[in-house]
């Protein structure tokens, strides 16, 4: 048997701990009160307190047919935010970043419910989101996705987040085991850091599914500038110059599929070209909840059957126990009168008052 504590070990500990300690020392009392009702009550409520701790330790046993659902899955957005994103060779001249955004969108629609993380990355790795079921959330933060400022520059490499992106793998699985974790990096492949890129080098079963995206063309697209100022749609900025020649043309950027391929390979998942009014089908292709939950061994996310429900129903019968007498001593209570004054001139209290007056005017 295994357990799988909603709850950071260490702070389940102290909780349990804390429970022990409290029902011991009323429980204590209660023995050496006269009265043995008081003892028999500590002890149901004892039990329905240490059923409840019970359930929240997750107790289970590996196998069974348990099914991932997409509320269990963990989805981590890897996007290129360097220059060549906004190359005008998506569509009909469009940048590359619409295109991102149209299939962000269409993946998070297609996972409903599972936990989205937003990294991008061009000279750094940026956590723009943490993981979170805001739907919300992730389209404003897709929404106001913007190049690097052209300024600022100085080439970026296509796995500049792989050391951010295994660590937000490695703390999703330790925190939730089971969950598969999915990633989608979207990118066009071109290096224009001085260095050949890094390998991104990720544990076994660290991912479980996603795909690799690539957008652009062959011919290439030019690059509007991003000055980082906001007077009007495009800021009124110029194309991108090619310095590298000296002709003083607009620069342009091609997609490289073969270093897409590359890190897909190093990830485990599908590389995926992506034109606009492509289906949504081949991006889903390593997504499918169900065939995740069937990943290799040592992933941690193998079918497992779980035995909390036993202890919660326990904890619910108890409850209701308790409810029912909470209930039965709430109607034992006297009632109180609303209004003391209309007390003070009732007919009893009016013939005790009149008595002695009687018996005043006999003498």
């Amino acid at each position: 048997m295994t357990l799988q504590p909603i709850l950071p070990w260490w702070l389940m500990a102290v909780l349990i701990a804390a429970v022990v300690v409290f029902l011991g020392w009323r429980l204590v009392r209660a023995l050496r009160a006269p009265a043995g009702g008081r003892r028999r009550e500590w002890l149901f409520r004892g039990a329905l307190v240490l059923l409840l701790l019970a359930a929240a330790l997750r107790p289970g046993v590996p196998g069974g047919s348990a099914q991932a659902a997409t509320s269990d899955l963990n989805v981590f957005l890897v996007v290129d935010t360097s220059s060549s994103i906004v190359a005008e060779d998506y569509g009909n001249s469009s940048p590359r970043l619409n295109g991102v955004r149209q299939d962000i969108k269409a993946i998070a629609g297609e996972l409903a419910g599972a936990r989205f993380s937003l990294l991008t990355f061009d000279s750094s790795a940026v956590v723009r989101m943490p993981l979170t079921t805001d739907t919300t959330a992730l389209d404003t933060a897709v929404a106001v996705v913007q190049p690097q400022v052209t300024a600022f520059s100085k080439g970026s490499s296509v796995t500049a987040a792989g050391k951010l992106l295994t660590e937000r793998l490695r703390t999703a699985r330790d925190s939730h085991p089971e969950r598969p974790r999915l990633v989608y990096y979207f990118g066009d492949g071109e290096q224009t850091s001085s260095g050949a890129p890094e390998a991104i080098r990720v544990d076994g079963g660290l991912v479980n599914g996603g795909a690799v995206l690539g957008y652009g063309t062959s011919e290439g697209g030019r690059m509007k500038e991003n000055t980082g100022q906001r007077s009007g749609s495009d800021g009124g900025a110029g194309y991108i110059q090619d310095r590298t020649t000296g002709s003083g043309r607009d620069a342009l950027s091609v997609i490289d599929e073969g270093r897409l391929q590359w890190i897909a390979g190093q990830l485990g998942v599908p590389y995926v070209h992506r034109s606009a009014g492509d289906a949504v089908a081949p991006m889903m292709q390593a997504a499918d909840p169900g065939e995740l939950q069937r990943a290799p061994e040592g992933s941690g996310v193998d079918g497992r059957t779980e035995f909390y429900w036993i202890f919660a129903f326990g904890a619910f019968l108890l409850g209701l126990r308790e409810a029912f007498l909470l209930l039965r001593e709430c109607r034992r209570l006297p009632r109180a009168l609303p209004f003391p004054e209309r007390a003070q001139t009732s007919p009893e209290r009016a013939q005790t008052i009149a008595v002695p007056h009687a018996g005043e005017a006999r003498k």
